[in-house]
């Protein structure tokens, strides 16, 4: 399956950048059939074929970019790959993720202190 026809691209372009918008609107939607991974895109640059948007379902739920050329290339068991959400339709953050944005951005500045200690 084909992650961004040329119909989602022009979306994302209509759209435009998102990254000041409290509240932005997730464009599409790629899953992982056989686990919990969630990718939610809310802006794309087709140069590089790489999405932002937020990430659940691994580790930590986070905002960041991810590539699609990496995600067609993921192949799982039984033959599966990762697949778009095709009933999907356009959500803003807050319908789907009951939380503050600013708040989780705010979070995550926190942890990036340059003053963090190094393990060893």
């Amino acid at each position: 399956m084909k992650l961004i026809t040329t119909q989602i691209a022009q979306r994302f372009n209509e759209v435009g950048d998102q990254s000041e918008v409290k509240d932005p609107i997730f464009i599409a939607k790629f899953f992982n059939p056989t686990g919990s991974a969630t990718w939610y895109a809310s802006e794309y640059d087709p140069s590089r074929n790489i999405c932002y948007g937020y990430v659940t379902g691994m580790v930590e739920d986070e905002w960041g970019t991810f590539s699609i050329d990496e995600l067609e290339a993921v192949k799982l068991p039984f033959g599966l790959r990762i697949e778009r959400d095709i009933h999907f339709g356009e959500k803003h953050y807050s319908e789907i993720i009951k939380k503050d944005r600013y708040s989780e951005l705010k979070k995550d500045k926190e942890k990036e202190s340059p003053h963090q200690e190094i393990e060893r």
